[in-house]
Parts: C-alpha cells; sequence; structure tokens
C-alpha cells in the first residue's frame, strides 16, 4: 500500500515547496522519484520535462516531451513546449512538425506560430517563415520579437519598403527594437 505522501496530488504541493524555497535540485530528485510512481501523470510529467528545459538539460527534456505528446497527443501546448525545445537542440524539421501540429490544436496559440517562423528561417523558407510570423503579429501584435524577423527578413532579401514599413510601425511602441534594426540594417524608416 502506497503512503499518503506518495499521492501524485501531495508530491505535486511538494514540488511547488521545493520551488517556493529554491530548491530546484531537490525539486528535480522529487520528480523524477515520482515519475516512477505516477508514470502516467502528464502534469509531473510536463513539470519534470519543464525545470529540465530550464535548467538548460534540453537532451534529457525532450525524450520527456515525446512522451507527454505521446500521452496527451491534443494538448498544444505539449506541442509547443516539444517544438521548442527541438528549435533549442537544432533540429528544425523536428521542430516544425511539433509547432505545426501545436497550431493545428490551437491557431490561437502565439507563440507557436512565432517558433514556426524560426524554424522556418532556420531552414531556409523564407516566403513560409513570413507568413508564420505575420500569423504571430496578427495575435500578438505589440510583441516585437515577429516583427523583428520579419523586418530582418526583407532586409536580407533587399525588399527595402517593407522592411522600412516595419521599423517606422516599430517605433510606434518599442523604439529600442526599431533602433537596433536600424544599426543592423542600415534603413531608415518610412517616413
Amino acid at each position: 500500500m502506497r503512503r499518503w505522501w506518495h499521492s501524485a496530488d501531495v508530491l505535486r504541493w511538494r514540488v511547488r515547496a521545493l520551488l517556493w524555497w529554491s530548491r530546484r535540485a531537490q525539486a528535480l530528485a522529487l520528480l523524477q522519484r515520482a515519475r516512477a510512481l505516477h508514470p502516467g501523470d502528464a502534469h509531473l510529467l510536463a513539470t519534470l520535462a519543464h525545470l529540465l528545459a530550464e535548467a538548460g538539460r534540453l537532451a534529457e527534456a525532450a525524450p520527456l516531451l515525446d512522451e507527454l505528446v505521446a500521452l496527451q497527443p491534443d494538448a498544444a501546448a505539449h506541442w509547443f513546449n516539444r517544438g521548442y525545445v527541438l528549435e533549442q537542440l537544432g533540429h528544425a524539421q523536428a521542430a516544425e512538425a511539433s509547432f505545426r501540429r501545436a497550431v493545428a490544436l490551437d491557431p490561437r496559440l502565439d507563440r507557436a506560430w512565432y517558433g514556426l517562423g524560426l524554424t522556418l528561417i532556420a531552414q531556409g523558407r523564407l516566403d513560409e517563415a513570413l507568413q508564420a510570423l505575420q500569423r504571430n503579429t496578427e495575435l500578438q501584435p505589440m510583441s516585437p520579437y515577429a516583427w523583428y524577423q520579419m523586418a530582418r527578413i526583407h532586409a536580407d532579401r533587399a525588399e527595402t519598403e517593407q522592411a522600412r514599413r516595419i521599423i517606422r510601425h516599430l517605433q510606434g511602441f518599442e523604439p529600442k527594437v526599431a533602433a537596433q534594426l536600424v544599426r543592423e540594417t542600415g534603413l531608415q524608416p518610412m517616413g
């Protein structure tokens, strides 16, 4: 018979307490033990993968995220997290597949559109990247990251008018990012 402190709920609370007290290593150790007791608990698995990724242990987090998407294949956030880790590991095609699955499950998941754009840039598929980044800006119009990437693509392709238009747009809400683009590209914003 399992003791009450080994229930999944109690283990979750113990992990939260350890994290609150900044005892990350102990929380990771507890999660790894908890995984053996509750192998089908998606929350524990997701938390373990998240903490490993946060600690820079991406190669250890990746197979856990594979398990997680197998366990809960309809959870867009899990597919996004898998895509993020794979992208960080340099596996652009696998990351692309995960981001595409995430946006298929939740078309409003702006982070997944941005991640998809980055993986497409890494693969040199710039037209597709622009489409994904454009979708991100529709969902998160005040976030400068996709705007920045789109301006870089346009500038690199000598599409100066489009890049200048984006720089001007960024000046309205992210002047530091706009100034960075001016420095990097040498393009002045469209007036």
